[in-house]
């Protein structure tokens, strides 16, 4: 058999980071290759992986990213709305380069809301071969330190616009050991869409319940309004237009329980049980000390 090289793109985010992680511990007879959207990082090569650049707005980076590569560990950075001359068409340049395997990470609901960028991908998939997997994550425990962080740390609070709805939170750790698995099981899981969420669901109010106790200080939860999030995104997190409303979108889903149901295939992927929102907080406190 021939030996795998991946390519992991988004490697320095969230769920990328996890991925190369996984793979790292659980697959180390495949080459890890990691895109760079800066040409001045080539130079952070390590004994463990390559990297190479990669910025899906420029398509002169495509062909030699992809060069040698047998999967492809996609995600779409969240600054990009438009996929049609950026991701998609990194997709029609890995098919033609001999890419056997694309890995999307998508969202869940993306099957049918084409608001959202990841519907547009999905869609590119599946018009040609069966080469790809499409995992549907739910809501990440991950935004409790990224998205959320500066709120719980500055502010002792969550702010989103959920109201009471219910999240099934999956722990990206997981979702990484899931995409290695895939990326590295020629033709097992092709054409294959899976959605992974967290074995239980929570209010955000049980969420700022959880984090009080972990971090022995008051948390609370503030259910935001639209146009309270939207304003909050576009003048205190400073994010493009575009991304707020695409974030704002996702979030308001939570209220009408497009987060809430549980997904048994994450366990049925994993050799463990999947973390639940308690577990991770009860990890990660010391991302949120004041």
């Amino acid at each position: 058999m021939n030996k795998e090289t991946v390519l992991v793109t988004g490697a320095t985010g969230n769920v990328g980071r996890e991925v190369v992680a996984a793979l790292q511990a659980f697959h180390p007879e495949a080459d890890i290759r990691v895109a760079v959207r800066s040409p001045k990082e080539l130079d952070q090569k390590t004994s463990d992986y390559e990297s190479v650049y990669l910025d899906f707005q420029d398509p002169d980076s495509f062909t030699k990213a992809v060069a040698g590569c047998t999967s492809v560990f996609l995600l779409r950075p969240p600054a990009i709305s438009n996929t049609k001359d950026t991701l998609n068409r990194f997709i029609g340049c890995a098919r033609k380069s001999g890419v056997r395997r694309i890995v999307f990470l998508s969202v869940a609901g993306a099957a049918d809301n084409r608001w959202v960028p990841h519907h547009a991908v999905e869609q590119e998939l599946k018009n040609g071969p069966e080469d790809w997997v499409i995992l549907r994550p739910g809501f990440f425990a991950q935004n409790l330190e990224s998205a959320y962080r500066e709120d719980i740390v500055q502010d002792d609070r969550l702010y989103v616009p959920a109201g009471n709805g219910r999240v099934a939170f999956v722990d990206v750790r997981d979702i990484g050991e899931v995409a290695a698995k895939v990326l590295t099981s020629p033709n097992k899981h092709a054409g294959m869409i899976y959605t992974l969420t967290g074995p239980e669901s929570y209010t955000f109010y049980e969420v700022a319940d959880l984090l009080s106790q972990y971090l022995n200080r008051s948390i609370i939860y503030k259910p935001a309004s639209i146009p309270g999030y939207m304003f909050h995104l576009l003048f205190t997190k400073k994010l493009g237009f575009m991304q707020s409303i695409v974030q704002t979108i996702l979030h308001v889903g939570l209220r009408f329980g497009q987060a809430e149901k549980v997904d048994p295939m994450l366990g049925r992927l994993l050799s463990h049980t999947p973390n639940n929102i308690e577990h991770y907080i009860r990890d990660r406190t010391e991302v949120w000390e004041e």
